[in-house]
């Protein structure tokens, strides 16, 4: 190799340190100016990071000990103790427990009691149940008007056979009527139609 070509790779070389150099002052200077926010970004995703590992730890205990008091009151009903701490830990999981009760009783005021439970479908459940228990008309009728129930079809074929039982033949023909043919109880309906009302 020549002088200049040792030359050149000596200038090449100590670019290439100097520029090192240059980005890790770079750096440093960044490091030094936002410390305090660097520190705060590190110190908040820990925390963050520790917080959601103790709301997890706690929501699989809260699952765990209302799991436990639902096993209890299937085995036990009248156990207050497990009846509170599933109430406590997981309120619709109650909701659906205290309307299973209900509907095997057959006990009205725990059904009335669920009317206004935010849990999925509870209410509207308990709503047809006690009506049917009490062989309320009106309240059948009124629950039939709803948008989106879960028993329409099924109160409008006790409705249709409370006005057979009246001698109404126009109006069970109209609750029948009133029933899709896409229900499940459509072919009940029609023998009900058929056979039950002439």
């Amino acid at each position: 190799m020549s002088l200049k070509e040792n030359m050149d790779a000596l200038k090449e070389e100590l670019s290439s340190e100097e520029k090192f150099f240059e980005s890790a002052i770079r750096t440093e200077r960044f490091v030094k100016r936002y410390q305090k926010p660097l520190i705060a970004v590190v110190v908040g995703s820990l925390l963050a990071v520790v917080g959601a590992i103790g709301y997890q730890s706690y929501s699989n205990s809260k699952i765990e000990s209302s799991n436990a008091a639902f096993n209890v009151l299937l085995t036990n009903p009248s156990d207050t103790t497990a009846e509170q701490t599933l109430k406590n830990d997981n309120p619709e999981l109650y909701d659906v427990w205290k309307l299973s009760r209900g509907i095997a009783q057959n006990d009205v005021s725990i059904l009335e009691g669920l009317k206004k439970s935010e849990t999925f479908g509870v209410a509207d459940i308990a709503h047809y149940e006690a009506a049917a228990i009490k062989g309320d008309v009106q309240a059948l009728d009124q629950y039939t008007k709803k948008q989106g129930v879960f028993y329409k079809d099924l109160a409008l074929l006790e409705l249709a056979i409370v006005s057979i039982e009246k001698g109404d033949v126009t109006s069970a023909h109209q609750k029948i009527a009133l029933i899709s043919e896409e229900s499940p109880l459509y072919q009940v309906a029609s023998a009900l139609s058929h056979y039950g009302v002439k």
